[in-house]
């Protein structure tokens, strides 16, 4: 009492006030599970007050309750988007009929047989209707008119490994259907793809480069990863194709992660391949990380090009991460995991880390697309049995063997990397 009487007298408002947030912090700190795991943390998002939060309708299916998210009900009290207030990283999934996506793998003749989930025999469909929603703020629905209109006259590159690829082919199939068929068109070379939309003057490309530096994989591919080798020291012969892109979206993780120590070199590969390093996977990911930092900030104009980084996509390969002691992998997956900060062993904190202490040093800022925190939960959104192995779709008796042939790495489209997009979308 007496306390409370002398801080009434002595202290400010605002002082009080910032005592009460710090105690607020030092308890949130010791009520949360270790969350050095969730990756908003690694690059400085804050989380913002929590507002009332929209009631949600129950809806049945079978003999399960999954919950329909009114993002229209005017008794949501949470903020519109503002990237410098909201945390996208923070929320849930939340099931929602009303969603309908903007396009499936009939629709669009650009999706990949890997990634075309329905068409190879999926017959389950729950997973089209996951929408994240962060804790906060409303992450805005994906408009393709709006999306074309934000790229007019402009070129959007995403570079990276077939995760890259995903989320490339997503965003052109999210716009493509209000395109006119004349005003449309795709150029598809070994490394580089271009779709263009003419009447907006726009093209979204893709272009291959795994390990973002060179390496003696890039285009010939090694099957067997202990004979790749990475010139972690060199991006320049992939680079000069990234000049002059208004909108570049880098990610690099999937092929770091064959379970090896990565073989680094340094110097010309036409002085032949020896002379190599072995060094653990996250040294020689962030000396990579290096090369291309430098290069982004040596090169790149702010005047004319935005860069994003899309952090790592997760893998679902080991079905005790989510408690199903009685699956295999990802397979026959229908639900994400619901439990708050689920973190498997797919995603690496080191690798996190790694990319997040590079970014942080760097002149030209980068917007970091943060999905490995939301795409944790999505054991649901993989392609699993309905894919491909090495151009070629799986057979019956691969299917019936999914702990060797499920992909538990690339996701169906539609599905997760939407959402990806939708993030994009809403920092464009």
């Amino acid at each position: 009492m007496g306390w409370a009487k002398y801080a009434k007298g002595k202290l400010s408002l605002p002082v009080i006030t910032g005592i009460f947030c710090t105690l607020a912090f030092i308890a949130l700190l010791y009520t949360e599970r270790i969350s050095t795991f969730s990756s908003g943390s690694l690059f400085g998002i804050k989380s913002c007050p929590r507002r009332n939060v929209a009631k949600f309708k129950k809806h049945h299916t079978g003999d399960r309750e999954l919950k329909s998210s009114p993002l229209d009900n005017p008794t949501d009290d949470r903020f519109e988007f503002d990237p410098e207030e909201c945390s996208l990283n923070n929320g849930k999934w939340v099931f929602n009929t009303s969603i309908k996506p903007l396009y499936t793998d009939r629709t669009c003749p650009y999706v990949d047989r890997q990634y075309s989930c329905t068409k190879n025999g999926r017959n389950d469909s729950d997973y089209l209707h996951w929408e994240w929603q962060p804790d906060d703020c409303i992450l805005p629905r994906f408009d393709p008119k709006i999306a074309l209109r934000k790229i007019q006259g402009k070129r959007i590159m995403f570079v990276g490994d077939s995760i890259q690829r995903n989320m490339w082919e997503s965003f052109v199939c999210l716009v493509q259907s209000v395109i006119p068929e004349g005003q449309k068109s795709m150029k598809q070379g070994r490394v580089h793809f271009a779709f263009t939309a003419k009447e907006y003057n726009a093209t979204i490309e893709f272009y291959w480069a795994p390990f973002l530096v060179e390496s003696n994989t890039d285009i010939h591919i090694k099957a067997d990863p202990k004979q790749r080798i990475i010139k972690v020291d060199s991006i320049s012969e992939r680079a000069k194709q990234w000049l002059g892109v208004d909108v570049l979206v880098f990610n690099t993780y999937v092929w770091w992660m064959s379970g090896l120590k990565a073989k680094a070199l340094w110097g010309e590969f036409a002085n032949g391949e020896e002379g190599y390093e072995e060094f653990d996977t996250a040294v020689s990911y962030k000396l990579a990380l290096r090369t291309w930092a430098n290069w982004i900030d040596s090169t790149i104009d702010t005047n004319k090009t935005r860069v994003f980084f899309t952090t790592m996509s997760p893998t679902h390969q080991r079905n005790e991460d989510w408690g199903n002691m009685k699956g295999i992998k990802c397979f026959n997956e229908t639900r994400p995991v619901m439990k708050k900060g689920h973190w498997g062993v797919g995603s690496n904190i080191e690798m996190m880390k790694a990319v997040a202490g590079v970014i942080g040093r760097m002149k030209v800022p980068v917007t970091v697309l943060n999905i490995t925190q939301l795409s944790e939960h999505r054991i649901d959104g993989h392609a699993s049995v309905y894919g491909e192995l090495g151009g070629k779709l799986l057979t019956d008796k691969q299917k019936a063997d999914p702990l060797h042939f499920a992909d538990c790495i690339h996701w169906c489209l539609p599905g997760v990397p939407d959402t990806w997009n939708r993030m994009l979308f809403a920092y464009l």
